[in-house]
């Protein structure tokens, strides 16, 4: 039996950055993918974001890759934000995301940075923290 703790931090956001996710919104659609996250056994220590993105502090197990845990995260909550009709509008999530990987000893200080996204936002708008960890995490524009 293979004992797998990979921890990832990752953001996505909603399709063409539309701002969804206010107050009550954003709380339904958080509390939703912590509960679908436990029933299919993917441990999500942190989720919060602001008006078109969301951040995960998960870990993954064994047999679960990152891009299986955001198809499971992402899809299965934009059917449930739709069925339920939690937005006026059809919602989507963005079909691109980042995620990192996270050591054990920073857990804390991303956990806070998470937590304060309301704070942070009022400071860098979500087109400039995306351009951040373009470059923080050398990852290569697809455009």
């Amino acid at each position: 039996m293979a004992h797998v703790r990979f921890w990832a931090h990752a953001v996505w956001g909603t399709k063409n950055r539309h701002p969804y996710l206010t107050g009550e919104i954003r709380t339904a659609v958080i509390d939703h993918i912590k509960s679908n996250a436990e029933n299919k056994n993917i441990y999500v220590y942190r989720i919060n974001g602001h008006l078109e993105h969301l951040h995960c502090l998960l870990a993954l197990n064994a047999d679960m890759s990152i891009t299986k845990t955001m198809q499971l995260i992402k899809g299965e909550s934009s059917l449930w934000i739709n069925k339920h009709k939690i937005t006026n509008l059809k919602f989507e999530w963005a079909e691109e995301y980042f995620s990192v990987s996270v050591s054990e000893s920073l857990l804390g200080k991303v956990a806070e940075y998470i937590d304060n996204q309301e704070e942070h936002h009022k400071r860098v708008t979500f087109s400039e923290e995306c351009a951040l960890f373009m470059s923080r995490y050398k990852f290569q524009s697809q455009g």
